[in-house]
C-alpha cells in the first residue's frame, strides 16, 4: 500500500495552526518522559506520535519544516533552559544575552527536527507504508547522529537516554548503542502514527505489526538473556573498593585564591573519615578538584600527604599548564612547567583540563587531559580568524586537547577516564575500552548547572555509556550527582545535589569487548546510509521528485 494511494492518509479539515499545536503536544510528552521532566518513562511510546501524524498531514514541504522546526524549538527551549543559569548566574552575562543565547541554541537544533520532518513526509509519500515505517526511524537516528559530530557536537539527551531509569530495558545498547533503542521508540511511534492515519481494516494492513513485534521481542528477548548473563559474569568478576568524594563546593568559590586551602581541607577531611570507615584502595575527587596549577604549587604536599598516610591512590581533576618542548607527554611521569623564556626564545605555554593518578607515594603516575572541549566553555574555535574575540579568550581560558592513548593503570584497575560532558559522547567510552580500560571514571563538576534538570539529564546518559561498554563506571561530581553504575547500568549509590557526600563500593571490572565497541558503533552510520539510499533512489526514480510531490498529497481529495 503506497502513501499517495490512499485516500485516507490526511484529514482535509484541518488547520495548520492546530497541526502546529499538536506537534507541539509532543514537545511536552518528551518533556514529562526525560528525568528531570516528569521522568515518566511509557510516554516515550507515544510522545512522537503527535508530531508524526501532524508533519504527516501537512500540505506543502514548507509547512512540514515550519512543523519540525517550531516543536524542535519549543521541546529544546524546555531541555536546554538551564543554559540560562550557566551563562547568567556563573558566566556573568546579563539576562538577555544568556537567553538569547538559550534562543540560538534551541534554535540550531530544532533545525534537525525541521530537516527530520521534511524528509519523513517525502519518504511517506514515496514510499509505500511498509518500507517507510523502517525508514523514517533511520532519518531520526542519522539525525541525532549528525548533530554529534557536527560543529562539535552536541548530542544532549536523544529519547534512549530517558530509558536510563529502567535498566532492564536497555540490555541490547551493548550491541548497537543507543541510538539502536532511539530507533526502537521512533519505529514504535511511526507504527502507531501510520495505524492511526489508517482508515480501512483491512487484514493485510495488520502483516504492519508482525515485524515490528517481532523485532521488539527479539530486543526484549536478548536483553532479558543480558541481563543474566552479565550478571553471572560480574559475580565471577575481580573487583576493587573505590570511593568518591563530592566536596560541594560553590561554583562561584571555587577558584577564589583565599579559599584554595580551604577548599582542599575539604575534600581531604571527607577523604580522611572515608579512609577510616572503609578503606577503599582508590579514591576519586571530581573535575577541577584542585583549584590549582599543581606542580610546584605549595598546598600539593597535602595531596600527596593524604595517599601517603592513606595507602590509597588518588585521582583528581586538575588544571595543568606545559610548555612546549618539554618532556611531558600528558601520560606518564610529567615534568613541571616552566615560565615563558624572554625575548625571542618565548616557549607557549599550553593549557589542559586534566586529571591526576597519584599513587600510595604520593607521586603523579599518570595523566590524562580532556580531549573533547568545551567550545566557548574551554576554547575559542577559530580564534586566529577571529581576533576580535580576544577578550573572551582571556575570560574563560584557552585549554588545549588532549590525546586518548592508554588508560591510567591502579592495581588490577585500567581506568578510562572522561571528563566533564565527554561522557555524552560514546564513541570517547569506546575508544577507551578500544586501548583495554577495564573501568570508566567520569569526573565533572555539574556545579553549573545550579538546581535545574541537567544533573538528571548528564547522569542519565553516563548510565548508557556503562552498558554499552559493559563497564562499570565511577562518577564524581562537584555538586552531584555522585555515584556508580554498574555493567547493567543499574545506579548502585547516588548522592544527593549539593551536599558532601563521601561513600565507597566494590566495583566490579570487566575485560569483555561488547559488540557495539567492535561494530555495534556503526549503527548510527549504517542508519544515514539507508536515507541516502532511499533518497537517491527517490530521485533516480522520478526526477521531478526533487521537487516536493505535492500531486500525492492532493490525491486525497480525489
Amino acid at each position: 500500500m503506497k502513501g499517495c494511494d490512499s485516500g485516507a492518509v490526511i484529514a482535509t479539515g484541518t488547520v495548520f495552526w492546530q497541526k502546529i499545536l499538536v506537534a507541539l503536544l509532543t514537545a511536552g510528552l518528551l518533556w514529562l518522559s526525560f528525568p528531570g521532566g516528569g521522568g515518566f518513562w511509557p510516554l516515550l511510546f507515544i510522545a512522537l506520535v503527535p508530531f508524526l501524524l501532524a508533519v504527516i498531514q501537512t500540505k506543502t514541504a514548507r509547512q512540514a519544516v515550519s512543523c519540525g522546526v517550531l516543536a524542535g524549538l519549543f521541546h529544546f527551549l524546555v531541555l536546554l533552559y538551564w543554559i540560562v543559569i550557566v551563562l547568567g548566574r556563573y558566566g556573568g552575562l546579563p539576562p538577555f544575552l544568556s537567553i538569547s543565547v538559550l534562543v540560538l541554541l534551541a534554535l540550531y537544533m530544532s533545525l534537525y527536527m525541521g530537516v527530520f520532518a521534511l524528509l519523513a513526509r517525502l519518504f511517506f509519500v514515496r514510499l509505500p507504508w511498509q518500507i517507510a515505517l523502517w525508514v523514517i526511524p533511520c532519518l531520526w537516528v542519522a539525525l541525532d547522529w549528525c548533530r554529534s559530530f557536527l560543529f562539535t557536537g552536541f548530542p544532549w539527551m536523544d529519547p534512549a537516554y530517558a530509558l536510563a531509569n529502567v535498566p532492564w530495558l536497555i540490555q541490547s545498547a551493548d550491541l548497537w548503542g543507543h541510538y539502536g533503542l532511539s530507533y526502537c521508540l521512533v519505529l514504535i511511534n511511526t507504527l502507531m502514527a501510520m495505524l492511526f492515519l489508517s482508515t480501512t481494516r483491512k487484514r493485510g494492513q495488520l502483516t504492519w505489526l508482525v515485524p515490528v513485534l517481532m523485532v521488539c521481542s527479539v530486543v526484549a528477548l536478548y536483553s532479558s538473556l543480558r541481563w543474566q548473563q552479565i550478571g553471572r559474569q560480574m559475580q565471577a568478576s575481580e573487583t576493587m573498593r573505590i570511593g568518591v568524594v563530592q566536596g560541594n563546593i560553590a561554583q562561584d568559590l571555587k577558584w577564589s585564591p583565599d579559599l584554595q586551602k580551604e577548599t582542599l581541607a575539604n575534600y581531604i577531611g571527607q577523604s580522611r573519615g572515608l579512609i577510616e570507615r572503609s578503606h577503599p584502595l582508590l579514591v576519586v575527587w571530581p573535575e577541577t578538584a584542585l583549584p590549582f596549577y599543581p606542580v610546584a604549587h605549595p598546598l600539593l604536599q597535602s595531596v600527596r600527604d593524604l595517599a601517603v598516610q592513606g595507602q590509597i591512590s588518588l585521582l583528581t581533576g586538575s588544571p595543568w599548564v606545559e610548555q612546549d618542548g618539554g618532556s611531558g607527554d600528558g601520560q606518564g611521569r610529567l615534568n613541571a612547567a616552566g615560565a615563558k623564556d624572554g625575548g625571542s626564545g618565548q616557549k607557549l605555554r599550553r593549557y589542559y583540563n586534566s586529571a591526576l593518578l597519584f599513587d600510595a607515594s604520593g607521586q603523579i603516575t599518570s595523566r590524562y587531559s580532556k580531549n573533547h572541549l568545551v567550545p566557548f566553555g574551554e576554547y575559542v574555535p577559530l580564534k586566529k580568524f577571529l581576533p576580535f574575540l580576544a577578550p573572551v579568550v582571556e575570560a574563560i581560558g584557552d585549554f588545549s586537547p588532549g590525546v586518548i592513548q592508554r588508560p591510567l593503570a591502579c592495581q588490577n584497575a585500567r581506568i578510562g577516564v572522561l571528563i566533564c560532558f565527554e561522557s555524552i559522547f560514546p564513541e570517547i567510552a569506546r575508544k577507551w575500552v578500544g586501548v583495554k580500560a577495564n573501568i570508566l571514571v567520569n569526573l565533572t563538576n555539574d556545579a553549573w548547572y545550579g538546581r535545574s534538570s541537567a544533573p538528571d539529564h548528564s547522569l542519565a546518559m553516563t548510565v548508557l555509556r556503562a552498558v554499552e561498554t559493559r563497564r562499570s563506571l565511577v562518577r564524581a561530581a562537584n555538586t552531584g550527582f555522585s555515584g556508580f553504575v554498574d555493567p547493567l547500568g543499574r545506579v548502585r549509590r547516588v548522592s544527593p545535589l549539593f551536599e558532601p557526600w563521601a561513600e565507597s563500593a566494590e566495583v566490579v571490572l570487566m575485560d569483555e569487548e561488547t559488540w557495539f565497541v567492535r561494530w555495534g558503533y556503526l549503527f548510527a552510520p549504517l542508519c544515514l546510509g539507508v536515507v541516502m539510499g532511499f533518497l537517491i533512489w527517490i530521485v533516480l526514480r522520478n526526477p521531478r521528485s526533487r521537487h516536493f510531490p505535492e500531486r500525492c498529497l492532493n490525491a486525497r481529495n480525489n
